[in-house]
């Protein structure tokens, strides 16, 4: 079943169009991988899943996001509900300067959430969900600032789980990290899709071929194709992705 359904979609930066027509429909619990070179459009369209193009000035947008049935850019839906529903995670780890447990415990106290052993127990499950309990436990209230890059991103997916989204993005998240540390953050990406539905921006295609079930390959703000992980990087359709994957361009 489609969480995501993007019918038509075209941005625009003033008179620049970013995006072209794209149509894309994302299965639930599944991890959908973005790959193409710089200045594809890939994150671009990320960022329109959870309306975050709409902080940047001349953004025009024509086309449908539904996500749940609903679809994100009419007028009544609250960015702020929205981005509890679409979590993100970015490319550089970006927590807040504050304690490991006021950074996880941040969103829920935003949405009201002020019982101490509430709290206790969201920053606790959250630690967990991102892997990062057993290293950080009996640490909580030191700075975040304290923890490795590979740690603080953790801690920044466990400050997006916090609020219980269904969508975690993740625009390049291991793209700043040592490889033990990728490694760690790709095992987390397999353990959540259990729980959530996964889409991730990589310029590492080994990377999108490990740990994705689909595959879009953009170019030139078009998605030229989505197929299942295996079948675009074995047998791809369109020789546009064949020269990609190859090494020919990009």
């Amino acid at each position: 079943m489609a969480i995501v359904e993007v019918e038509g979609l075209n941005l625009f930066y003033t008179d620049f169009q970013a995006l072209k027509q794209i149509d894309m429909r994302i299965a639930a619990n599944t991890v959908t991988a973005f790959i193409g070179p710089s200045g594809c459009g890939k994150s671009t369209f990320l960022r329109t899943l959870n309306r975050m193009n709409d902080m940047i000035q001349g953004v025009r947008i024509e086309g449908k996001v539904i996500i749940n049935g609903e679809d994100i850019y009419e007028s009544n839906v609250h960015v702020e509900d929205l981005r509890k529903h679409v979590g993100m995670v970015f490319q550089q780890p970006n927590p807040f300067f504050k304690s490991i447990y006021e950074n996880v415990a941040y969103g829920s106290k935003i949405h009201g959430i002020r019982k101490k052993s509430q709290l206790d127990e969201i920053v606790e499950k959250s630690l967990r969900s991102a892997a990062l309990w057993d290293e950080v436990k009996d640490h909580l209230n030191r700075s975040a600032y304290s923890l490795s890059g590979g740690q603080q991103q953790r801690l920044c997916i466990a400050r997006a789980l916090a609020v219980n989204p269904q969508i975690l993005l993740m625009d390049e998240p291991t793209s700043a990290l040592d490889p033990i540390s990728t490694s760690k953050i790709e095992e987390l990406v397999q353990e959540l899709k259990e729980e959530y539905t996964i889409i991730i921006v990589t310029h590492n295609m080994q990377q999108a071929a490990r740990i994705s079930d689909r595959t879009a390959f953009f170019l030139n703000g078009e998605v030229i194709e989505f197929a299942d992980t295996m079948k675009l990087f074995s047998n791809p359709e369109d020789q546009k992705t064949e020269d990609y994957i190859s090494g020919r361009f990009g």
